[in-house]
């Protein structure tokens, strides 16, 4: 089925959160300086006038296209409200992931951003800002020289299995927003690989060929819908009728747009004890439980830390908050 998407007009107005730091910059072109005014981690616009079909099967009343990045901090900071539509609208939505390229290399100098360094402390402010943990350390210890490794890495776990891609995504983010490890390396890619239980033989072979290439045909998708920052997220129906979420929002606008183009959808009451929110989603950060549960912060935690006293769950913590993990 085709489905057709009119090209975005780059000037859209985008609803403005409200903010816990002083120290954007007013003009930014560096895709590694994460507006969190917008919510976007946004790229040099693109430039063009066409059109595009992007054909692909939609058995869902509603098909979300999803442009992300592994290091995208704005794409880490909306995990709570898609893990949510996951579990309330997951009977009438089908989300497709596709890579964006944030950080090609280190090939230029703009937005304050120059060199790895310059990404740590930016970091640390937009942490706070979603609250969401991220550690921007690595950038000091261990910084990435490109998210194309990453990138790839996910469409060759995607050659073997859509649903494993997904676990593979959460499990490298982890590693870089939490662990600081440099997931441009082989090292962690293989990693998390074998952690999902794929076939790491095949999964390294793809990831040196065919992988690559369905990594560029993401970005060639980005660029002839006008992509021009991550999170884009894009909502059609079968009528082709379709609306945008761009950059990090409120759960409510996620759930807007799906009302929107299906009246009929039926929000799903799944329990929410900690014990089903663990068995469904293996590790959960602070925020993450917030939501789903829709426990408030400071009892969450008193929930959380009991749990972790009674040997049910482990705790990371990072200087920028936690994560809890289930016992494997």
């Amino acid at each position: 089925m085709k489905l057709n998407f009119i090209l975005l007009i780059i000037t859209m107005s985008v609803t403005s959160c409200r903010s816990q730091t002083n120290k954007i910059m007013k003009e930014n072109n560096n895709p590694l300086l994460c507006d969190p005014e917008k919510g976007i981690c946004e790229i040099p616009t693109i430039n063009t006038n066409s059109k595009t079909n992007h054909t692909s099967n939609q058995n869902k009343a509603v098909k979300i296209i999803y442009f992300t990045d592994p290091i995208c901090s704005s794409c880490w900071g909306i995990e709570p409200q898609l893990r949510k539509l996951k579990l309330e609208y997951g009977n009438d939505i089908e989300i497709e992931y596709h890579m964006g390229g944030l950080l090609p290399d280190w090939n230029y100098n703009s937005g304050g951003i120059s060199k790895p360094s310059d990404v740590a402390h930016h970091w640390d402010e937009v942490s706070k800002y979603y609250d969401m943990p991220i550690d921007g350390d690595v950038w000091l210890e261990d910084p990435l020289n490109s998210s194309y490794p990453p990138s790839i890495a996910f469409k060759a776990v995607q050659l073997q299995d859509e649903a494993k891609a997904i676990k593979y995504l959460r499990i490298i983010r982890e590693m870089v927003f939490l662990e600081k490890k440099n997931i441009a390396k082989w090292e962690h890619l293989n990693d998390a690989a074998q952690q999902i239980g794929i076939d790491t033989a095949k999964f390294k072979l793809d990831y040196e060929n065919k992988a690559k290439e369905l990594f560029f045909a993401d970005l060639e998708l980005a660029k002839k819908l006008g992509v021009r920052g991550f999170p884009t997220l894009y909502f059609t129906n079968d009528k082709n009728n379709s609306e945008i979420v761009y950059g990090f929002k409120p759960y409510q606008v996620f759930e807007e747009a799906i009302i929107k183009l299906y009246p009929k959808a039926i929000k799903f009451n799944y329990e929410k004890t900690p014990e089903n929110l663990f068995k469904l989603y293996p590790s959960l950060t602070t925020k993450e439980f917030c939501e789903l549960s829709g426990i408030n912060k400071n009892d969450s935690e008193v929930i959380l830390q009991k749990l972790v006293i009674e040997n049910e769950i482990t705790k990371l913590t990072t200087k920028n908050g936690p994560i809890w993990r289930i016992k494997k």
